[in-house]
């Protein structure tokens, strides 16, 4: 004979909701949008001291690594300062030039990735990863022997960290003269150490670009060195291989291209001529063997809006985390999602010239400081 179940007491939720480690579980799972967590923590004191708990903004951090992060804005550099201009909307938006940093050695930007920044210094055979929102600089001494002339020999690098991971990062450098076999070195914040050489023979005349943005798609590494080849490393095997792109791409009055990632996550290429853009993604058959596949063809100057056609795109960068594109035009600067292909005009952006890096994390900064919500100006204590 079944037992009717007793009747659950009235007291029971609002008892359970006294446990903050409960309550932090819910709050855990606020959306990773820069005012979620400050709008939270005016309802009530208990919210608050849940929020500004340093333990609770890291568990924050690391749930929200597994999803898409937030496309805070873009980075540019300008007299040797590095500034940043705001890509999100009201109640999101920071502050333009909310992160800054200056070096006092000439450097390179080489990109940008889960929250951390990479330059290097070719004076000094240095590189420094920067974490904007922690207000920490690391500078990490090049191996020896990597760079044989500092003056003419091109370095790219990367940064990275593994999923999950918020203490530890990655660094993966790359260069080639176009004389010399292309190398590969890579450096690790747990051991702090610098591991092997890894090299790769390139086509004579193919070099490693300063500063041309890497993309992380299927487990590697990728850079466009030349109009026709890009340079792959797998983290995994920790090799190197080169890669040409899709055939028949130098077409157009004028063309600009870039790794992406495709779909499916892997390795992708877009390339742009006049106002069509080609998606390619790139597919292995069973013995192995890769090919590119065309995904589509969009001609960007219908979805922009009337006058925009009167000069022909510039690219700006790609933000592989958020999927998209950024570029200018006469009428203002856009970012299009390469799967919606919905346009999106970014209003009062300050932004000329070439070499922008997007800034994808989840922002938990530091101490009380002001942050605007709409028109309401709220503390921001976070992190």
């Amino acid at each position: 004979m079944a037992t009717a179940s007793l009747p659950r007491s009235p007291e029971a939720a609002p008892a359970a909701l006294e446990n903050d480690d409960l309550v932090s579980e819910i709050l855990l799972r606020l959306p990773p949008q820069p005012s979620s967590l400050p709008r939270a923590s005016r309802v009530c004191t208990r919210w608050r001291r849940l929020l500004s708990d340093p333990a609770f903004r890291r568990r924050f951090r690391i749930h929200h690594r597994r999803g898409t992060p937030p496309l805070l804005g873009l980075f540019g550099t300008s007299r040797g300062v590095v500034t940043f201009q705001p890509a999100l909307d009201f109640p999101d938006r920071l502050p333009s030039g909310h992160f800054s940093l200056a070096l006092n050695d000439p450097f390179t930007a080489l990109g940008w990735r889960h929250g951390l920044a990479l330059f290097y210094l070719p004076d000094s055979l240095q590189v420094v990863v920067w974490d904007p929102l922690a207000g920490a600089r690391h500078r990490l001494g090049i191996p020896e022997g990597f760079v044989f002339d500092p003056s003419e020999d091109p370095v790219n690098g990367a940064v990275l960290r593994a999923a999950g991971d918020v203490d530890h990062f990655q660094v993966v450098l790359v260069t080639s003269d176009g004389k010399r076999p292309s190398l590969a070195c890579v450096y690790s914040s747990e051991t702090g150490l610098w591991g092997d050489f890894i090299s790769a023979p390139l086509q004579s005349g193919t070099m490693v670009h300063w500063g041309e943005p890497s993309v992380l798609a299927g487990g590697c590494i990728s850079w466009l060195i030349s109009v026709t080849s890009i340079l792959e490393f797998d983290l995994d095997s920790q090799t190197l291989d080169v890669i040409l792109v899709p055939a028949g791409m130098l077409t157009g009055r004028s063309y600009q291209s870039t790794v992406m990632r495709a779909e499916d996550g892997g390795m992708g290429f877009l390339h742009v001529a006049d106002f069509t853009a080609q998606l390619w993604r790139r597919e292995t058959d069973c013995d192995g063997v890769g090919s590119w596949m065309l995904g589509g063809t969009v001609e960007l100057d219908r979805l922009l809006p009337p006058g925009s056609d009167n000069e022909a795109l510039r690219m700006l960068g790609y933000a592989e985390e958020n999927n998209v594109v950024f570029f200018w035009t006469v009428v203002g600067v856009f970012m299009f999602n390469l799967q919606s292909l919905e346009p999106t005009r970014l209003s009062e952006i300050d932004i000329y010239g070439y070499g922008y890096h997007p800034f994808e994390t989840v922002y938990t900064p530091g101490t009380s400081t002001p942050f605007h919500c709409g028109y309401n100006k709220i503390e921001l204590f976070l992190s």
